[in-house]
């Protein structure tokens, strides 16, 4: 079940259904949205763009802090092949080589030389917290760069001894994991290539500062996220009024399939916002009342779960949180069909054999692997479920043989290959019934009181993935409680639009 996303005005058709047995059925034919209010966009100027990229860059790393456990920054080392990393290693080459023949000549000329220490100094300096107060001493009398210049003048400088301080001072700083490179440094007996690893490791140190800095804030950041993200995409919203556009349709897509009583494979939602439903062409509209809105804005996000990867229209407010979703919606997708398999095997072979021990983590580590890159459009599932087939009538025959059993006689093992492969298709009923579980059980986890709320226990027949959709639904469900407390009023205020007739009183839409 995909979201398909059609666009017109010339452009090409990137999302023909994948040739995965069945084909797609029809969805309707949505035009691109018109502008909202009907006017043109104006021009941004070039201060006004800067602006909006500064802010959601702003925004993203701060969502990616609250969003992701395993938050850290990292050191930007671009690949060797690209321009930027040639760029990058013939600049420093160059300068390296220069150092290099400043220091062979008689008598020697420290000017890159003491250029460095200045860089290295500032940077030891960056390291220290206000509590070391007495390192910060001892870094600005070792390197009193006034002296070190009357030093180089005097033929008196010495590398050797500053390199070592360097290196005490970066071994009383680092963390455990650095260790190993600062024994390395001290091993080190040429004077350029030392200088050139003591900054190498320097930058580190200070990526590794930079992610204790963030741990350490996480606490407040938490605290704080909610109003700050809120606050930085209103200063979006101010620049560019059509920020919440794709939002928009989202949302009124929902609420127009809520009307018509109808749930089809959601396509992308390219319907103008504000376009009502009968435009659409989406069935009779019921009264607003009967529409919850809390039950709408679920439904629409867990629609995200099934959104062509090629749709460009995704709402703007999820954004930051676009990879996620996706990478939840293709673990999703594995785990229907390897659910699916397994509940063809346990109907057919019977719960004797299916419960044995260590029988269906066998199983299902034959099926992960068989059906690694099911959501590659090249890949052809049909002929993968049949290899899973012939694994699967393997071990089910194994397994009846190891417990006294006898063997699947050919009639039953050629039935059992061929439910496996049906479940290539699209409208394969257990294929469809295992989707709709695994979409009620995602639903489950979208309690607005908590992000920890989970379902009261696994549906019937996904047992086997249980702890597999429990992660991918407590995944879900903090990035939907989050989403909703950062841009809740929004939400609330299209919702309204959407649902209240004109002058009807406007409330809460969260108390309806």
């Amino acid at each position: 079940m995909t979201w398909i996303c059609r666009c017109h005005g010339g452009m090409p058709n990137r999302n023909e259904p994948r040739d995965r047995g069945d084909s797609a059925p029809d969805l309707p034919d949505l035009h691109p949205a018109e502008p909202p209010g009907g006017s043109t966009p104006q021009p941004s100027t070039l201060a006004e763009v800067m602006e909006t990229v500064r802010n959601m860059s702003n925004l993203s790393i701060a969502h990616e802090i609250v969003v992701n456990r395993d938050f850290c920054f990292k050191q930007n080392s671009p690949p060797p092949d690209s321009l930027e990393g040639r760029v990058k290693e013939i600049v420093h080459r160059a300068f390296w080589d220069s150092l290099e023949a400043q220091l062979a000549l008689s008598p020697p000329d420290y000017t890159h030389a003491i250029s460095l220490l200045q860089e290295v100094k500032e940077m030891l300096l960056s390291l220290l917290l206000p509590a070391h107060v007495h390192v910060r001493a001892q870094v600005e009398e070792a390197l009193d760069l006034a002296l070190i210049r009357q030093q180089a003048e005097r033929g008196a400088l010495d590398l050797r001894r500053l390199s070592g301080f360097i290196i005490n001072t970066m071994g009383s700083l680092c963390a455990p994991v650095r260790d190993p490179e600062i024994r390395k440094l001290r091993e080190l007996e040429d004077t350029v290539p030392l200088l050139r690893e003591i900054l190498r490791v320097l930058d580190l140190m200070k990526v590794d500062m930079v992610n204790f800095t963030v741990q350490a804030l996480r606490p407040r950041l938490l605290q704080q996220a909610v109003h700050y993200e809120r606050t930085k995409f209103q200063e979006i919203l101010e620049q560019r009024p059509d920020a919440l556009y794709n939002t928009t349709a989202w949302l009124e897509r929902a609420v127009q399939e809520a009307r018509s009583g109808s749930a089809p494979p959601v396509p992308c939602p390219e319907k103008s916002p504000g376009q009502t439903p009968d435009a659409q062409g989406g069935g009779s509209a019921c009264s607003p009342d009967a529409v919850s809105p809390t039950a709408v804005l679920n439904q629409a996000f867990l629609r995200l779960l099934h959104w062509d990867s090629d749709c460009l229209l995704y709402p703007e407010t999820l954004m930051m949180d676009r990879s996620r979703l996706e990478e939840l919606k293709l673990a999703l997708e594995q785990l229907t069909l390897t659910a699916s398999v397994l509940l063809v095997t346990s109907t057919h072979c019977g719960g004797v054999v299916f419960s044995g021990p260590g029988f269906v983590g066998k199983l299902k580590q034959v099926i992960t692997a068989l059906l690694e890159g099911s959501h590659s459009r090249s890949f052809n599932l049909q002929e993968a479920l049949l290899e899973v087939g012939g694994q699967v009538q393997k071990l089910v025959n194994e397994a009846a043989c190891d417990q006294g059993g006898a063997a699947m006689t050919p009639e039953r093992e050629t039935i059992l290959r061929g439910q496996i492969r049906d479940v290539a298709q699209t409208h394969n009923p257990v294929r469809n019934l295992i989707a709709s579980r695994i979409q009620n059980f995602m639903l489950s986890f979208l309690g607005s009181t908590s992000a920890q709320k989970g379902p009261v226990g696994t549906p019937v027949g996904l047992a086997p993935v249980g702890a597999e959709l429990a992660e991918a639904g407590a995944a879900f469900g903090r990035i939907v409680h989050h989403n909703r407390l950062v841009f809740g009023p929004y939400y609330s205020a299209i919702l309204k639009r959407a649902l209240l007739p004109q002058g009807e009183t406007e409330t809460d839409i969260d108390s309806r």
